[in-house]
């Protein structure tokens, strides 16, 4: 009987720690973000699609997300200055994501391979989830810069600014949404979120 490695290397995504140059008061691995960006991308898509008109399919939306950074498997977690240093080292590393994805497809029956393929090959029906995917993954970040610099850890505080003017800059309008009625409350301690509760 043949095994077969996929889910096994999946499993994994909770060995490759994120913000790997930066000093971190709490270590993100790649599986405790892809966890949040699936939340994220669930719920752009869900304010979409009650708020706005669109025909969001939110479940999918958060499996999409919840495999985005699945190659990091086997390629390890890029810094983002490294990653997007200049185009000619963009362009290389996206290749690299696309052989890694492929690597992992074959890990799979060949009857699960089609299934799988779209979380690691994009189509284009899927091209909205993916914005949706990409603008979670954003909120992701800052959400993490606003956790480490409510603990004062300073080296996050540069990479906070930008990560804000990323989120306040973008066009869609789900993100505006989560930003003027869901974001502000990460900012908060504890005791704050207890207090508002009334408990």
């Amino acid at each position: 009987m043949e095994n077969y490695n996929f889910f096994a290397m999946v499993n994994r995504m909770k060995r490759i720690d994120r913000w790997a140059l930066m000093q971190n008061t709490a270590k993100e691995n790649i599986a405790e973000h892809s966890h949040c960006v699936a939340v994220l991308a669930h719920a752009l898509a869900t304010i979409g699609n009650q708020y706005f008109g669109k025909a969001y399919n939110a479940d999918r939306a958060a499996v999409l997300a919840l495999y985005h950074d699945t190659t990091e498997v086997i390629t390890g977690d890029m810094p983002t200055p490294v990653k997007y240093y200049n185009d000619d080292i963009k362009n290389v590393y996206k290749e690299i994501e696309q052989v890694a994805g492929a690597r992992l497809l074959q890990m799979l029956p060949t009857e699960l391979q089609g299934v799988y393929t779209p979380f690691f090959e994009r189509q284009p029906q899927d091209e909205a989830l993916w914005q949706l995917v990409k603008a979670a993954d954003k909120l992701s970040a800052l959400i993490k810069c606003v956790e480490e610099t409510r603990m004062g850890n300073r080296e996050f505080e540069i990479a906070l600014q930008s990560q804000e003017k990323i989120i306040a800059e973008m066009a869609l309008p789900e993100v505006q949404y989560f930003s003027e009625y869901f974001l502000t409350p990460y900012y908060l301690t504890l005791d704050e979120h207890t207090r508002q509760s009334g408990a």
